[in-house]
């Protein structure tokens, strides 16, 4: 099951580690102060998300790309549109005269369209951010795949959903023949919906539809992660079209109710609201996360109750 661990402190701005379970990768959203993450843990990270590059979100970016550098991996970074033009600055800032060609590369993928992924690639040591191409999916590997939103913060905020891959179960237990190859074609043919497939088994051909009865599909673990945006249908739209049914839900509450005017004169969320929407999308569990600074550990336990009375009293009518 994917896991995810808040990595910053409280008065810090935030930062989130995506964990798979079984795996040496990692995955990181946002770039806020991360006192909580080890070195070990950055060097880890085989993709980052930035949901906008506000300075609460982008800031430590240098400082996990600091250790980074030298291990001749890719990292994929994932963010808004002309998120390529402002890496490529971060980057170009420094000196890099002792640095090789092939001491890190980063894969930048823009989000242009729901369907539209813009691609660069950019490598020391003169950080050209030079176009690859585009595809129509925003991130993939062996285990995830990463769904999102673009809402609205008075610039695009992305908030990104981690789908764990979904599983296919074997009920050895239940059938009448004996284990071999056959199981894995089978679970071939079931994952990809080829009813037809020819199995043989023990010397008799099946058609794969009708063995199906010996596999079920367990959806994978959905987690989001929503970061900054307005409090506004539009958005709303777009968080239920994507989060919808999720297992877990890290969202912005970056305001208490009482300080509402706050929160639409800066495109925020507050904790009523935040709690409503995550009941609307049926999500299983929710977690306020990104508070404002000005909070005190007792303002953001306030900001926790208003939340979860939301998330639940919702849920519960």
């Amino acid at each position: 099951m994917i896991q995810a661990e808040i990595k910053s402190l409280l008065k810090e701005d935030i930062s989130i580690l995506v964990k798979i379970p079984n795996s040496s990768k990692h995955y990181l959203c946002d770039c806020g102060e991360a006192s909580l993450l080890t070195v070990k843990e950055a060097q880890s990270v085989s993709a980052i998300f930035i949901s906008h590059t506000h300075i609460d979100h982008f800031s430590n970016f240098d400082g996990i790309f600091r250790h980074q550098i030298g291990s001749g991996e890719k990292v994929v970074i994932c963010g808004p549109e002309n998120i390529h033009r402002q890496v490529e600055a971060r980057l170009k800032s420094y000196t890099w005269n002792l640095i090789d060609e092939g001491a890190i590369a980063y894969e930048i993928r823009e989000i242009v369209a729901k369907d539209k992924i813009n691609i660069y690639t950019i490598h020391p040591p003169f950080w050209n951010a030079e176009q690859a191409g585009s595809q129509d999916f925003l991130f993939k590997d062996e285990s995830v795949e990463v769904d999102f939103a673009v809402l609205d913060h008075k610039t695009a905020s992305v908030a990104y959903l981690f789908k764990e891959k979904d599983s296919v179960t074997f009920h050895e237990n239940a059938s009448e023949y004996k284990k071999g190859k056959w199981i894995s074609e089978l679970k071939t043919a079931f994952e990809n919906n080829n009813s037809d497939k020819e199995i043989e088994i023990e010397g008799t051909v099946y058609k794969a539809s009708d063995l199906f009865y010996h596999l079920t599909r367990t959806e994978g673990y959905k987690l989001g992660v929503i970061m900054d945006h307005a409090v506004s249908e539009d958005n709303y739209k777009k968080i239920k079209a994507v989060f919808k049914g999720a297992d877990k839900v890290y969202i912005e509450t970056f305001y208490k109710d009482e300080d509402q005017e706050f929160a639409t004169a800066n495109y925020h969320s507050f904790a009523s609201a935040s709690g409503k929407i995550m009941n609307e999308c049926g999500v299983k569990e929710a977690v306020p996360v990104h508070f404002s600074r000005r909070y005190t550990e007792s303002d953001v336990q306030e900001i926790e109750t208003a939340f979860y009375k939301a998330f639940q009293t919702v849920k519960n009518n």
